[in-house]
């Protein structure tokens, strides 16, 4: 019996056209809101709705002047760029391996969130004008 062998393809792709894992490390200081601002739009290049509600919510921001995470003005319990909050989301975050107040998992809990409910993020989408 002969067997027959497979033939081998070799494919090279440059580097420049896979995907690049976005982390808040390459935008320092993080402290910075415009570099936060950066690593926002690069993070939801694919849901640029979602750098917006960063932009409403916290102005770019993860961080307080003196270095503590972010808390909503007017709910303690939101949280960090995207003001996730804790009371309704922090169990669910933690789940997933995620610390909402480091900023690299506020915004992947904003994605998993948008992915799962849409933008629910009441106060920003009535100010965009997204719902009444």
């Amino acid at each position: 019996m002969t067997s027959l062998a497979m033939p081998t393809i070799e494919i090279e792709i440059p580097v420049e056209t896979l995907p690049r894992e976005v982390k808040a490390e390459d935008y320092q200081p993080i402290t910075d809101p415009k570099n936060v601002e950066r690593f926002i739009n690069d993070y939801f290049a694919d849901i640029p709705i979602l750098a917006e509600i960063a932009k409403c919510e916290s102005h770019f921001r993860q961080f307080n002047s003196n270095g503590s995470v972010l808390k909503g003005n007017r709910n303690s319990y939101d949280r960090g760029v995207m003001q996730i909050n804790i009371l309704y989301h922090a169990k669910t975050a933690e789940k997933l391996g995620l610390d909402v107040h480091d900023l690299d998992d506020n915004v992947a809990y904003a994605r998993y969130l948008y992915e799962k409910q849409g933008a629910k993020w009441r106060v920003c989408c009535i100010k965009m004008k997204l719902y009444r």
